[in-house]
Formats: structure tokens, sequence, C-alpha cells
């Protein structure tokens, strides 16, 4: 642990007196500034950073005391060339007009890998070597702030996501978000956004929002691109994908496919101890399970032109997949402190299904007039069609060898069948000459069944037991109206909005004999201010208020055995959280960032663990757990040491406050914990493309709910070398050195005595190769569609 935190300390850089800035200016023979003008800095002959100047003007920062080079480019005019030592207070460069004809001119700009924005923070995908070769999952879980778990769960800045696909709601949860992103090729993303404190345009759903934004193709006429990648674990995963774009005149066709083949191994470890006044027995289970998918992910559509305002698309997605699964464990029963077991229960399983989502896009889009004005139109039909079988199988033999129960074999068909239909109109305008607004209006109806069969296979023909079995019905419908605007004052800059959802929900349950109704409505404030107090330095402040609703597997109480003893329910009156935070930063050099925060969270819905230690049962729950209060703060910095290595480090520190006074969930305490992360990224041999990446993070341990979820930290690496012109790009990474990274919870509450440690199979190895044909131009239209919020918390 010392050792960890020395060498993540030693990366931090905190001699901010040694660097300086300069501020210049670029303007043509008439003194007017010259926007977009290439600013291009060298130092001994390595480029050191590349930038576009904002309305002429620009700022370079991380500088000393060395003499450095500064070219000065833009189309239309000769170029300009300095040189210059600091210190300096400013550069005015002038560009005469060039009367030559150009045939081309190519201008290349390497964006960083990382990026800090006022509300987001960027990880540019596409050039991080460690995140090549891989998933969308495994890119997911290298952004910055960004942490997953081993059953789909989804956190940044210690905030439930809702996460986006190039700006749509990816409407999966749990198991099976994890299994789509899998599905998806990492060399197919551009970039993932991490949003903590999102605007009022996006759903008010989830604590925060991660949008994954997809590789475009943007040049004219038809062009390609394939991705292939291979990753060695405990077993095998091979991916591959295409991309391809056609564009002449007013029409534009696009489309992507990938291909997934992923087998992972996993070791799972558990006890449970069942005490009273006048009992003890220690439960020690060990299981080995390896899991299966095949997935096939696909995307087609359609732009035209109508006129030079307007245009119509249509957009198909489809993801089908085929998942198998099987499992061995071994119980060993441990009665009254005896050394020996007095029964070891054997238990099998194995599962296949198959799932299909997919989704259908009409969109109209058209500028209104020249001031800004603009509509956009979205309809959305989404079908989400699930099917699982599961055979379970379990035999208790006593020390003698003999049985000590009849055999228990059962088997759990069940289907799920979720349709969402939605549409939504986002209007654009200005209503003075510094101010911008957004306005839109949003339905959704979703309606989700759920069919779970319980059969005992004891006998020569399978029983069904209706006892344990359900159906399950639940339907949700959301109207939704948001109005954003944005404004600057001279050194103020301002963003703000209000996004008001009523929603009408009902859970029916057959098992259950219950019906639950709910409707409220919800107001959702956002707040975002600076102020640029110099060109160095800048204060921030935003606020906002969010909903967490609890996704549909979460609120499906049909329970799902591992043994006879243990299995899972889901709760189907389970309340919406509330989410507010708040955050006051400063940003210093452009380059370090300082913010104080606070979040607050009501009625958050997560596992709870019910242990009966009379007839020794144990099934894990969902349940509103009571308030959660993280106050703490959040530093991250950009630093260039030399000009062929960037830094980018985060490091994050909370006091947790937490309550709950549900019966036999009661509990109030108090945690420190905090997150470190360091990310390297170094330029071996600019002229051959030779790069390579060293990351670490270390996640302290923490408490939600009566779970302590244990501490964990990563070591990865990786190597890339442009081949065949630059045209195409070899990688290769090796994620999780350490083996570190497990999923380890304890339970100690009110009677409960329990805990799980899972070796999942993140110590990989990957080998890909990507091939790129044509040239980049014009940037394919993008579009939000309407559905795809709800699409996240299917299961």
């Amino acid at each position: 642990m010392k050792n960890i935190l020395y060498i993540l300390l030693m990366f931090l850089p905190f001699q901010l007196s040694a660097q300086q800035k300069l501020s210049g200016m670029v303007n043509d023979e008439q003194g007017k500034p010259l926007d977009a003008a290439t600013i291009t800095i060298s130092q001994n002959g390595q480029v050191i950073s590349s930038q576009l100047a904002d309305l002429g003007k620009f700022i370079l920062t991380g500088l000393n005391q060395s003499p450095y080079q500064l070219s000065v480019s833009l189309l239309g005019y000769k170029p300009a060339l300095r040189t210059f030592n600091l210190p300096k207070d400013s550069l005015n460069i002038m560009l005469l007009s060039d009367s030559k004809q150009l045939k081309e001119v190519a201008i290349t700009y390497t964006k960083p890998t990382v990026e800090r924005k006022i509300d987001r923070v960027v990880f540019n995908v596409e050039n991080s070597i460690i995140a090549s070769g891989g998933t969308a999952w495994d890119a997911l879980n290298k952004a910055p702030g960004v942490k997953t778990t081993n059953d789909g769960g989804v956190t940044a800045n210690n905030k439930g996501v809702t996460v986006y696909l190039d700006g749509k709601p990816v409407r999966l949860s749990g198991d099976d978000l994890a299994a789509y992103l899998q599905s998806i090729p990492s060399d197919n993303i551009s970039k993932i956004e991490v949003m903590p404190n999102p605007s009022s345009k996006y759903e008010a759903q989830g604590g925060a929002v991660i949008d994954i934004i997809s590789k475009k193709i943007k040049s004219d006429g038809f062009n390609a691109g394939l991705n292939t990648g291979y990753t060695r674990g405990r077993l095998n995963r091979y991916t591959g994908s295409g991309i391809f774009n056609y564009r002449k005149n007013k029409l534009n066709i696009f489309g992507t496919y990938s291909y997934s083949d992923r087998d992972i191994k996993r070791d799972l470890s558990q006890y449970t101890i069942f005490q009273t006044p006048s009992s003890y027995a220690y439960w020690d289970m060990n299981k080995i399970s390896i899991s299966g998918s095949k997935v096939n992910n696909y995307t087609a559509g359609a732009d035209y032109n109508l006129t030079d305002n307007q245009v119509v698309g249509v957009l198909v997605t489809g993801n089908n997949s085929v998942n198998t699964g099987s499992s061995t464990a071994l119980t060993n029963i441990y009665n009254n402190y005896h050394n020996s077991p007095d029964s070891v229960l054997h238990t099998n399983s194995t599962n296949g299904g198959n799932a299909n989502q997919y989704s259908f896009n009409l969109n109209y889009k058209a500028k209104l007039d020249s001031s800004g004005k603009s509509l956009n139109v979205d309809m959305d039909y989404s079908p989400y069609t699930r099917n699982n079988t599961q055979l379970l199988n379990n035999l208790t033999y006593l020390p003698d060898g003999s049985l000590g129960s009849a055999p228990y074999h059962t088997s759990f068909p069940a289907t799920q069948k979720i349709n969402i239909w939605s549409g939504k109109i986002d209007y654009e305008y200005k209503p003075g000459k510094i101010w911008s607004m957004e306005s839109g209006l949003k339905y959704t109806s979703t309606v989700s069944e759920n069919q779970f069969d319980f059969y005992n296979n004891a006998g020569a023909v399978p029983v069904l037991d209706p006892s344990k079995s359900d159906q399950f019905k639940y339907t949700e419908n959301t109207a939704a109206g948001y109005t954003s605007i944005t404004g600057a004052f001279g050194k103020w800059n301002f963003k703000g909005g209000l996004r008001a959802e009523y929603t009408t929900t009902k859970g029916l349950s057959l098992s259950l004999d219950s019906i639950n109704v709910n409707k409220y409505l919800r107001i959702f404030p956002t707040a975002f201010v600076t102020y640029k107090a110099s060109e160095n330095s800048e204060f921030g402040f935003n606020y906002s208020k969010r909903i967490f609703r609890p996704d549909y597997r979460q609120l499906n109480p049909a329970k799902s055995y591992s043994s006879p003893y243990n299995y899972w329910s889901g709760n189907p009156f389970l309340r919406p959280a509330i989410i507010n935070s708040f955050q006051l930063s400063y940003t210093l050099h452009q380059n370090y960032t300082f913010s104080g925060v606070y979040t607050q969270i009501n009625d958050l819905a997560s596992n709870v663990t019910v242990q009966d230690n009379v007839n020794k049962t144990f099934y894990d729950t969902q349940q509103n757990i009571g308030s959660i209060k993280d106050l703490g703060t959040e530093l991250s910095s950009i630093h260039h040491p030399a000009s062929w290595w960037e830094i980018n480090n985060t490091a994050q520190g909370y006091l947790r406050t937490q309550n709950s006074d549900q019966p036999g969930n009661t509990y109030n305490n108090r945690q420190f914990y905090f997150y470190l992360r360091t990310d390297h990224a170094f330029t071996i041999d600019k002229n051959s493309g030779l790069k390579a990446e060293l990351s670490a993070w270390y996640n302290s341990a923490v408490e939600q709910g009566t779970l302590r979820i244990a501490k964990t930290y990563d070591l990865s690496t990786g190597i890339s070398k442009q081949v065949f012109n630059k045209q195409g790009t070899i990688k290769f990474s090796a994620a999780d050195l350490l083996y570190s990274n497990p999923y380890r919870i304890s339970i100690h509450n009110e009677g409960q005595n329990n805990g799980i440690y899972q070796k999942n199979d993140t110590r990989t190895f990957t080998v890909s190769f990507s091939y790129k044909l044509g040239k980049n131009v014009t940037a394919a239209r993008q579009r939000t569609t309407a559905s795809e919020e709800e699409r996240k918390r299917a299961n």
C-alpha cells in the first residue's frame, strides 16, 4: 500500500513555479485577428504541442527557460516562424497573404489521451493503447473516475450513471449492459465523455452521464475501415468489426458491423456464518464458473438532404447474442466449530439463452433561419427480448459418502419482453445577442413483461411449481419538458436550465398478488457558472438535481436460485433515489483543477442481504437503504515533463456519512475513502508512429449501506506502431498486470456475517490491428434518438 501511494505521489507534479505561460495574437496585414490559425511549438526539433487560435488568441503553458520555435500557418497565408526565449510577456504574429493556390493542406493535431473541460472529462479512446483491441466495456473501465463491477454496475465520481452511445441512452443495466458493451470493439470508439453533473438537456435519470462516441468515416465517396483483436486471459476472446460510409450529393449511407466471441473464467469463494444462541454453522463455498457469449452487433442508416436546410434520416441498430454458462460449486458445512465438514453440497449449474435488441429511428432536422434557430424531431420504437433457461442440480453428501437429503434438480426458464415507444422534439433559438436557448418535449411509454417458471426435475417428468413461479408486468410512462439558457457577460459565463418529468408506474406480480402504482412530478434544476479571473485562472460552480429510477431487474420479485439455500430476488416496491450535487472549482494554467464537491443521495436502491440463522437460508434482494452524503475534494492535472511525455493525474478524497433506519438494516457510520489515478503517454518515435502508455490506479475500501467493498488497484501498459504508410496500426497491451482487481465484499450487521471474494478474468494480454481507407473530410451526421433512455434499465 505504502509503495503504491509513493509511486503515485511521485507522478503528481506540484512544482508549478518552474513553469511559465505565454500568450499571443495572430493578425493579418490589416490587423484583423485570424481565427483557426495552427500554432505549433517545438523544442530541439521535437513538437511539444499544437493548437488552433481562438479568434486570433492563443496561450502556451508548461514552458521553461529553454529556447523554443513557434510556427504559425493558415490556408491562404504564408507561414511564419519565430524563435524565442523566456521569460517573455507576449507574442504578436502577422501573417502575409499568399496568392498561390495550394492543392492541399494537411493539418495534423494529436489530441491528448485525456482532456478536461468545464463540464466533462474526455477520454480519447482512439489515442489510448491500453484501451485498444478490447471492448467498449474494457475501455469504460480505463476512463478517469469510472469504475465498473462484475455484475454490470458503473459509477463515475462515485455516482451511478446513465450510459449513452452516440448521444442515445443505452436501455440496459446490470449483466445485460456489460454484455452489450462487451460486444462493441473498443477500436470502433472515438472517445468517452464523462459528465458528473449533466445539463438539463440530458435525461434526469442517473447521477452522472457517460457518452460513448463511435468513430465515424468522414470522407466523400465509398470508404471503409477494419479492426480485429485477440485477447488472452484465462480463456480466449476475439473481436472483429467493420465500418463503411457512402456519401454523394444529397445522400449519405453508413453502417457498422462487429462480432465478438468471448469466454471468461471466474473463481468465487463465499462464506456465511449462521449463528444463534444455541448453534453455530460455518458454510464455506468455492465455485468455478465459465461464461461464453457470441454477439453480432450492427447499425445501418441513411440521411437525405431535402434542401440545404432540411435533412431526414432513418437509423436501425441491432444486437443479437447467444449466451452460455456453467459452474461447479462445493460447499463445506462445519457445525458447532467442528474441524471437518459435517456435510458437503455439490452444486452444478448450466444455463443458455439468447437476447435480441433492436431500435428503429426516424429523424427530421431543419435550420429555420440564419440566426441559429433549428428544429429536431425523433420518433422511435425499441423492442427487446431475452430468453434464458438455467438447470440447477444439488447433491448433499455426509462424511460417510451417503446422501444427506433428497437430490435437488430444478430448471428455471425465463422470458423477458420489453417494448419502448417514444418521441421527442428539440428547438434551439437565440432570444438576444448574448443568449442562446434550447427547449424540448419528450414522451416515453415502456411495457416490460417477465415470465419466470420453476420446475422440479427430481422425477421422470418436470413438474411446474406455481408457488415459486412468477409473472411480473411493469409499465412506465414519462412526459418531460426542459428549457436551458446560455449566456456570457464579460468574464462571466452562465448556463442554467430546468427539466420537469411526470412519471406514472405500475407493477403487477402474480406470485405476490400485488399491484404497486406510483405517480410523481419532479423538477430538476441545473446551473453552471464560471468566472475567468485572468488568462491563467478560472473559478467555477455547478449544481444539479437528478433521479435514479430502479431498473426493471431490480423491480422483478421472481426468485433466481443459485442453490437450494441461496437465491436472488428483486423488490417491486422500490422508490426512485434523488441526487443533489454541488461543486466549486478553480482551474490554474488550464492544466490544474482543484474542486470541492458535495453529493447527497436519498433512498438509493442497493443490494441488501437477508440471512436466516435458524433455517440457514440466505438471499440477496434490493432495498432503499437511506441516505449517503459525500463531502470531498478532487484534484486533476495535465503535465508535460518533456516533449515526448504527457501525464494525467487524478486524486479524489471523500468523507462519507451514511444512515438507515430500515428494519433489519440499520446503521449510522462515517468513513474516509479515496481514489488515485495516473496515466502516462510516451511518444517514442514520432516519424514511425511508435508510442507507449502506462496507467495505474488505486481505489481504497468503501462502504455502501451494509456492504463493505475492499480496496482494488490496477497496473496496465501498452505499445503501438503505425504501419502501411500510417494507414494501419498494430497495438499490444497488458491489463491488470498485478492481478489486483478482484471483487471482495463482506457484511457484518444485525446478525449477518457473510462475504464473497470473486477473482475476475481481468489480467489479459491483447494484440489488435486496425486499418483505414480513405481520407477524413466531412463528418457523418450524428443524432440523439428518443427511445434509448428507457433501454438502459432493461434486463
